[in-house]
């Protein structure tokens, strides 16, 4: 495993964004873990997670795009620490873009927030996590409405590594729908390889206990 990922597993567990017990997710999956980035809430947090993205979308994107797209509320902040931490590291010049949730008829009008998208141009989404592809469904529209527009994939911070709709993962059937090449961050089984049984800041976060419940988790809803 890359040292960054390693790095931003315990960035999460660092900033509570990672947290293990008992929750129920959106689709009424009850979970002994939960991802919620909303806990991301300093300049030097978004930093580093623009960072972590950075290099993610390098690994598997390369920089042959033109715009970094993040679908609102959350990915607002997304796209913006992201493109920031490109030029930075790799002084690649990439547009961000994100859409709002109601259309401005006033002085800066429209959708979109950031960059305009135009004919010709490619596009990364970028989002928080794993999703079923409900966001993707609304997003699309809106991306591909700007004129002749080419969607090359999307990145999230974490795979949940669990069924969608279907008997694949989440990830799987948005790459087989809409023809995206997908990537993570990080994917959970990658989490709890680094975290199981090892001490971090005198704490074990994933002992055996809590190791038989995710495992139990995956043997319900994992991908078959």
């Amino acid at each position: 495993m890359e040292n960054y990922k390693q790095e931003f597993i315990e960035f999460m567990v660092d900033c509570g964004v990672l947290k293990f017990g008992d929750f129920v997710t959106k689709s009424g999956r009850k979970t002994p873990f939960f991802v919620n980035t909303g806990f991301y809430r300093t300049g030097a947090q978004l930093n580093r997670l623009g960072e972590y993205y950075a290099k993610a979308i390098a690994g598997t994107f390369g920089f042959d795009f033109d715009v970094l797209f993040g679908p609102a509320y959350k990915g607002i902040p997304l796209t913006v620490a992201a493109a920031m931490e490109i030029s930075r590291l790799y002084d690649a010049e990439i547009r961000y873009c994100s859409n709002r949730k109601e259309v401005k008829d006033h002085g800066d009008k429209g959708i979109l927030l950031g960059s305009p998208i135009m004919d010709g141009d490619r596009v990364i989404i970028i989002e928080d996590v794993t999703t079923a592809g409900t966001s993707i469904a609304e997003t699309l529209p809106i991306i591909k409405a700007q004129g002749n527009v080419e969607v090359k994939g999307l990145v999230v911070s974490v795979d949940r590594m669990e069924r969608g709709q279907g008997e694949k993962s989440a990830l799987s059937e948005i790459e087989e729908k809409y023809g995206l090449e997908t990537t993570s961050i990080v994917t959970m089984e990658e989490v709890v390889e680094h975290l199981y049984n090892k001490p971090y800041k005198g704490k074990t976060v994933i002992d055996d206990t809590l190791k038989a419940a995710i495992d139990a988790y995956y043997k319900e809803y994992g991908v078959k």
